[in-house]
């Protein structure tokens, strides 16, 4: 078994991304779903901590606000963010359609 690795982040966690890690944390302990390979982290771009799971998609939390959902069509790029889990559930669907 292999230890958890958070991408991103320094030992000195900041407050806003200590907040968000609890949020993503908090709603992955109630979903749950396999987390891709170096799928949980920070991205410095968007300010999103985040775990991504194998079913394509994101459990996000920006600047420790409530979790969000992304789900990204990699034919185009395109984010889609949703408040719940089923919207985002049924998007990803019809992208694998």
């Amino acid at each position: 078994m292999e230890n958890l690795t958070i991408y991103n982040l320094s030992e000195n966690i900041a407050y806003c991304e200590s907040m968000g890690l609890s949020q993503v944390f908090k709603v992955y302990a109630t979903i749950g779903g396999d987390i891709m390979e170096g799928g949980i982290g920070f991205n410095p771009n968007s300010g999103n901590i985040f775990i991504a799971l194998e079913n394509g998609i994101t459990i996000c939390s920006m600047l420790g606000r409530e979790a969000e959902f992304l789900v990204t069509n990699f034919e185009d790029g395109q984010e889609s963010f949703f408040d719940n889990y089923e919207d985002a559930e049924r998007f990803a669907e019809t992208l694998n359609a």
